[in-house]
């Protein structure tokens, strides 16, 4: 990679001539698919807005100039053009580089990010402390054309539209998907836009000038754009709208931008770009599958790890469970928000079309516009990752919860998710879930006890439901039959012992094989109901008398714990000797689960010498 390894930092990129750039785009995307292979990571989007970031630093001068992502997966490129192209092997790797921008990783990563439609907001931010500090430079937001359906993103815009002394660059990122094919009326206005046959023929007569006005093209593009196709929602908020651009053409890249950066106004430029350009599996891909990518032959595409036989994830076993219901005829809605491949639902929306809803990237929409389903008499089941879920607590807790109305959410990714990190991490919703009233929360340690749980939550339960699950897998055997879940009940897997050892979930199942491999003597628990807590399990735990441990992946602040040790203190019952192994008050880094576990004493070989210890304290 001849052009890359003299690039140390952004500042040398503007030491090559202009032609030299797309050869060193072709070198960026080599280097993020290999590295990507090995490592997994977020692919598709990283390719595509390569030839943007690349562009966007040869006209910009970074940090001075500050470029504000909107979400950081999509930023490979500008890793690896901030000097951190030797450490590209390490993405995503305990103590490695992360998968998103980290501001301790580079003085280039002005803005953190995980989740999307926050960049116009930060660029808000942003702009109004330049202006107000006299500070020099220019402030860029880097947005996806999916993340304009959040209202956050509308907000930003509404308050940039009013201010005519701020003079942010918004580059739209326009690949016609999020993760997979967006959605929505915006959605639509962009593809017009994209499509316009009086836009597309004003373009291909402005070609036709003389040559010593070739460099107004772009400008006379857009007056006549604006003559034949009046103006676009951009202006109306306030905004110069220039475009659309090729996002693939390097020369009319660098010139808009410069156009951009030179223009002391408030300007929209929409770029066209194509998810996974330059790796032909992800640039086929239409439903996301490429998106984000666990470790693949880069000759083949296919995954390096093959799937064992009968192991399935647990969004594939709730999407089964899901389609099994459907069949059966009863009524209910999947609202989704954007992640329909995520949660493992492509299946079921080909075959029920019209009980899938995907609303885009807009959780707190999915939460309130489930609200109102229910409240109509509509069963809703909304798949939404735990992380994700917090930006839509508002509506779970005013519009949901406070009506008691039956929406059962899935609460997908939940506990640590590994490479990931910290932005992704489902590790607070028990907490920020488990005080509100009326809401039940469950989670499953099998198959059949999932299918047993989500009977509950749609045929049994009357109020809303949280079903947390993983992204693990695990075995599948004989998902159905067993007995019904007709009220919340804990299981005691083992009925004797010398501590008492309480767990759910993915926990649960680990500890029932360390338990029975090790032969401990331990009264097992299984808190499937974590909210309402089964008080007559709690309370003969409080009165045994004997050591009790909690784990769970989750912070301890707030967790099954908490809630174990408040009910006790109510009712007068005893608490002591009482141990909980659960996650710190800190953010958890990014790494593989087990090392993860490892770290904080939640792995096997921690918990066995933990067990140990305490049954020999007795």
């Amino acid at each position: 990679m001849a052009l890359l390894d003299g690039i140390k930092n952004s500042s040398d990129l503007k030491r090559l001539p202009l032609a030299d750039l797309p050869a060193l785009a072709g070198e960026v995307r080599r280097l993020i698919v290999e590295g990507v292979s090995r490592t997994g990571g977020h692919l598709s989007s990283s390719l595509g807005a390569t030839d943007l970031i690349l562009a966007l630093h040869y006209v910009f001068d970074t940090p001075r100039d500050r470029i504000v992502f909107d979400t950081g997966h999509q930023a490979y490129a500008h890793k690896i053009l901030t000097g951190r192209a030797p450490l590209f092997p390490t993405l995503r790797a305990f103590g490695g580089l992360s998968g998103f921008l980290k501001r301790s990783e580079s003085i280039h990563d002005v803005w953190e990010a995980g989740h999307s439609s926050t960049a116009l907001a930060a660029a808000a931010g942003f702009e109004t402390i330049r202006v107000a500090q006299g500070g020099k430079g220019r402030t860029v937001a880097l947005v996806g054309d999916g993340s304009l359906n959040s209202g956050l993103s509308f907000e930003a815009l509404n308050f940039l539209g009013q201010r005519s002394d701020l003079a942010p660059i918004i580059v739209l990122n326009d690949n016609e998907m999020s993760i997979s094919e967006n959605v929505g009326t915006f959605a639509k206005l962009l593809t017009s836009m994209r499509t316009s046959k009086s836009y597309r023929t004003a373009v291909k007569r402005s070609r036709r000038l003389p040559r010593f006005l070739h460099v107004w093209k772009d400008k006379l593009a857009m007056m006549l754009r604006q003559l034949a196709s009046n103006t676009t929602i951009f202006d109306d908020f306030g905004f110069k709208y220039f475009g659309p651009i090729d996002g693939h053409d390097m020369k009319k890249l660098v010139r808009s931008l410069e156009m951009a950066k030179n223009l002391n106004r408030p300007c929209v430029l929409h770029v066209v770009t194509q998810k996974g350009r330059g790796y032909q599996p992800a640039e086929d891909d239409r439903i996301g599958s490429w998106h984000g990518v666990k470790p693949f032959d880069p000759f083949t595409g296919l995954p390096k790890t093959k799937k064992a036989e009968n192991i399935h994830s647990w969004s594939s076993i709730v999407s089964d469970w899901l389609m099994r219901r459907a069949d059966q005829g009863k009524p209910f809605k999947v609202v989704v928000p954007a992640m329909v491949a995520g949660s493992e639902l492509v299946a079921f929306q080909a075959k029920y079309p019209d009980r899938l809803i995907d609303v885009g990237i807009c959780e707190a929409f999915a939460a309130c516009f489930s609200a109102a389903l229910a409240l109509n008499g509509m069963p809703v089941f909304a798949p939404i990752y735990s992380s994700f879920l917090q930006r839509a607590y508002d509506q779970v807790n005013h519009d949901v919860c406070r009506q008691n109305l039956h929406v059962v959410f899935g609460i997908d990714r939940a506990g640590l998710v590994g490479e990931d990190g910290d932005t992704h991490h489902g590790v607070f919703d028990v907490s920020y879930l488990g005080h509100l009233p009326n809401l039940t929360i469950v989670q499953p340690a099998d198959a059949a006890q999932a299918t047993r749980l989500l009977d509950y939550a749609f045929d049994v339960a009357t109020g809303p439901v949280a079903v947390r699950y993983s992204n693990a897998s695990q075995e599948l055997l004989d998902d159905r039959g067993g007995e019904p879940v007709l009220t919340p009940s804990w299981r005691r897997i083992t009925s004797e012992g010398k501590i008492n050892l309480v767990a759910y979930g993915d926990n649960l199942r680990r500890m029932a094989a360390l338990v029975a491999k090790h032969e401990l003597p331990v009264r097992l628990y299984d808190a499937r109901f974590l909210k309402p807590l089964d008080l007559s399990c709690v309370a003969e735990i409080c009165r045994s008398g004997l050591p009790t441990l909690v784990l769970e992946d989750v912070v301890e602040a707030g967790g099954l714990a908490s809630m174990m040790t408040s009910a006790a203190f109510a009712t007068g019952l005893p608490v002591s000797d009482f141990h909980v192994i659960a996650l710190p008050d800190r953010y958890i880094e990014h790494g593989k689960v087990d090392e993860l576990y490892r770290l904080y004493g939640l792995d096997d070989a921690s918990m066995l010498l933990r067990i140990q210890t305490l049954i020999q304290s007795k």
